[in-house]
């Protein structure tokens, strides 16, 4: 039991990577605070299944693109679990289009929601954990915030800016026994990715060495292993998870 009476925050863990990354955790004896927008079904549906696995589990409904909010979610968290241990920054969306075509809101929002609610939670978090002289941050990245991609210039420089971001967080509190590192995934078969038309997943496919997208729980066992002290000497670090695409 890696995690045995950890407390980790992830957040828009309803469903997807931030789910599996939840339910790994859970697996491992960890206790789990998670968030999304609202109390919707399958945030329903994913407290009721790591419940099920016997741990301790609080929903918050919380927008993580605003500052107060997330600070008042924090608060609620270490007030319900007594400390925190863990936190997973993997709230974020896509507004696709090429760049001429792209409007200031779908910037706007996408930055929002990918970058500044990365930065508004490891705010939050970081007293409690400089007060515990401990902590790991995981931040959810991207390949194309590494590479870059056609039509996706908004998220591709919000996943950029997390990097920035954890490298930048990890030379400030590593002092005070804090870790921050990335996942960078790679084509990864969630919801929104297996919606895609046939030929566009068989296009990506070709692009990637193993020949096959990838699993969230492929990400989670990542997320566990930066999360745990398996990787106690881990940070600053961006882990790619891509099947070997570059």
């Amino acid at each position: 039991m890696l995690l045995t009476e950890k407390t980790a925050l992830i957040t828009g863990a309803a469903r997807g990577i931030g789910k599996q990354i939840a339910l790994a955790y859970a697996k491992e004896g960890c206790n789990i605070a998670f968030t999304d927008l609202e109390l919707n079904e399958a945030a329903q549906a994913t407290r009721d299944e790591i419940a099920a696995l016997g741990v301790k589990v609080q929903f918050y409904a919380s927008n993580a693109a605003d500052f107060d909010a997330a600070h008042q979610v924090v608060e609620q968290v270490v007030a319900d679990f007594g400390h925190l241990d863990i936190l997973v920054n993997n709230a974020g969306i896509t507004r696709d289009t090429l760049l001429m075509r792209m409007t200031e809101q779908m910037w706007d929002q996408v930055i929002q929601v990918n970058l500044k609610s990365a930065f508004n939670f490891t705010h939050a978090v970081t007293p409690v954990m400089m007060r515990q002289r401990s902590g790991s941050i995981i931040s959810l990245s991207s390949v194309v915030g590494l590479n870059g991609n056609a039509g996706q210039a908004n998220y591709a420089a919000s996943k950029a800016g997390i990097i920035a971001l954890t490298k930048s967080v990890a030379k400030e509190l590593g002092g005070r026994g804090i870790r921050a590192n990335a996942i960078a995934p790679g084509f990864i078969l969630t919801d929104m990715t297996k919606a895609l038309p046939e030929d566009t997943l068989k296009q990506f496919v070709t692009m990637i060495p193993m020949r096959r997208g990838g699993e969230p729980e492929e990400v989670a066992k990542v997320a566990l292993f930066l999360a745990s002290d398996l990787s106690s000497y881990v940070s600053g670090q961006v882990i790619q998870v891509n099947g070997g695409m570059a």
